[in-house]
């Protein structure tokens, strides 16, 4: 690449690939924070959520600072010497994808607060990624996996109860380690679960789940508060909430017991539990209520999954397949 390839087109130089990290500027973490103050407030989205729109935010304001330029200064030819400076960084498309819809939303916010007359985003698209399926497990596998927690130990008496619900609900992981005592509806059966947005739902459990949660709520989880009081259902082995990153290593331990080498995500019994749902005949509508979905279409990828798995079986068991 020249030299002249290599400048904005400000006129200042793209920052290097090695030295110092970019810092974002004061003024620019003032407009992140009262922009993500106004989503917290108004329309109540997670903790996650919030985190990922400041990390792309402030990676963003830390090279326009470097450049000389404040973040309501953008024009959409600064943006795209962004997008190619992250292509330098060997930044994956997904990344860059998430990083445009984070910019999208702030800069419109902006737009509708008056403090821009244009949206520097309005033109630049995003980049196109492959349709991938959801991860998901065989209901075999599935068994398996669940079978391998041992309800003798507290902690994994605490994690069988988990993945049993996660299977039989569908929660997000995040809502599972989240789950607070006031939420659970053991004489119903049901779950309460305050999703994405702040949006209600309402889940069946079904006796197996409920049957493994009142087994861990009848000793082991005092075990595991160790004389202390939380709100939470499944607290860690030191008596608090137990973070996504903890319960994930954990479902990997579980699947390494199993032998089960297929690949696995934070989301994958939530994957497992909608396609198994299609597989027997649920009703599209009902399994987008029982994820939290707020579009059809967001479910209707579950449809793929289940018609490729239908398909292999198909092919692999009919005479003429």
């Amino acid at each position: 690449m020249s030299a002249k390839a290599n400048t904005s087109r400000k006129g200042g130089k793209r920052p290097e690939k090695s030295g110092a990290p970019l810092k974002p500027s004061a003024a620019g973490m003032a407009l992140i924070d009262a922009f993500l103050d106004e989503l917290w407030s108004l329309q109540g989205l997670s903790d996650n959520t919030l985190s990922a729109y400041r990390t792309d935010l402030c990676q963003f304001d830390a090279f326009l600072t470097a450049k000389g330029i404040g973040l309501l200064a953008l024009d959409s030819l600064t943006l795209r010497d962004y997008l190619a400076y992250r292509f330098e960084q060997g930044m994956a498309k997904t990344s860059t994808a998430r990083m445009l819809s984070s910019l999208r939303r702030f800069y419109r916010h902006q737009l509708v607060s008056g403090t821009l007359s244009e949206d520097p985003t309005a033109l630049i698209e995003s980049p196109k990624l492959p349709k991938s399926l959801p991860g998901s497990l065989s209901e075999a596998q599935v068994e398996q996996l669940l079978a391998e927690p041992s309800s003798d130990d507290p902690v994994e008496c605490r994690d069988k109860a988990m993945l049993e619900l996660l299977y039989a609900t569908g929660l997000r992981v995040s809502e599972l380690v989240g789950l607070g005592m006031s939420e659970l509806g053991l004489r119903q059966g049901l779950v309460r679960i305050i999703g994405k947005g702040g949006k209600e739902r309402l889940v069946p459990m079904g006796e197996v789940a409920q049957d493994a949660l009142e087994q861990f709520l009848a000793g082991p989880r005092q075990m595991l508060l160790k004389q202390g009081a939380t709100e939470v259902v499944f607290p860690s082995n030191r008596g608090q909430q137990m973070t996504r990153q903890t319960f994930w290593h954990r479902i990997k331990l579980y699947a390494l017991r199993a032998g089960i080498s297929t690949e696995l995500s934070p989301h994958t019994l939530r994957h497992a539990f909608a396609t198994h749902l299609l597989n027997h005949g649920a009703d599209l509508r009902v399994v987008q209520l029982l994820l939290g979905h707020s579009s059809l279409s967001t479910t209707q990828i579950y449809t793929h999954v289940a018609r490729t798995r239908l398909a292999d079986l198909h092919e692999k068991h009919h005479p003429r397949g």
